[in-house]
């Protein structure tokens, strides 16, 4: 079973993703902000990250940061609401560290899923 670590400080947005993972088959960990998304990271085995930018104390891109040097071949899922950074679009520049995918909030159940299922190599 693929472990999964939802990192995402909207409780409500958090909760569903974690129930459609969880039916789906999946073990799910959980951090409502990018330090404790860390530590779970490294407490865990985990296959996937999917995560917001805009986070509490450590934002998605100090971790993005982290977690690709760390280890570079987890897959990471780069989620945001919307927003700039300067001039520059919170999902480009996630890209641009490395994020594997990267997807406007909300997304639709069924397309997340399908993304998790293709990028743990289900599909």
């Amino acid at each position: 079973m693929s472990c999964i670590l939802l990192i995402d400080d909207e409780p409500t947005l958090r909760d569903m993703y974690r129930q459609l993972l969880i039916r789906a088959g999946y073990e799910v960990c959980e951090a409502c902000d990018g330090g404790e998304g860390l530590q779970q990271f490294q407490t865990h085995p985990v296959d996937l990250v999917l995560t917001d930018m805009c986070l509490p104390k450590q934002d998605g891109f100090a971790l993005l940061r982290t977690l690709r040097t760390q280890t570079p071949a987890v897959k990471i899922v780069a989620m945001s609401g919307g927003g700039q950074m300067g001039d520059t679009d919170l999902l480009t520049q996630a890209a641009s560290l490395g994020a594997d995918r990267i997807f406007q909030k909300p997304i639709p159940l069924m397309d997340l899923l399908a993304m998790v299922r293709e990028l743990l190599g289900e599909a």
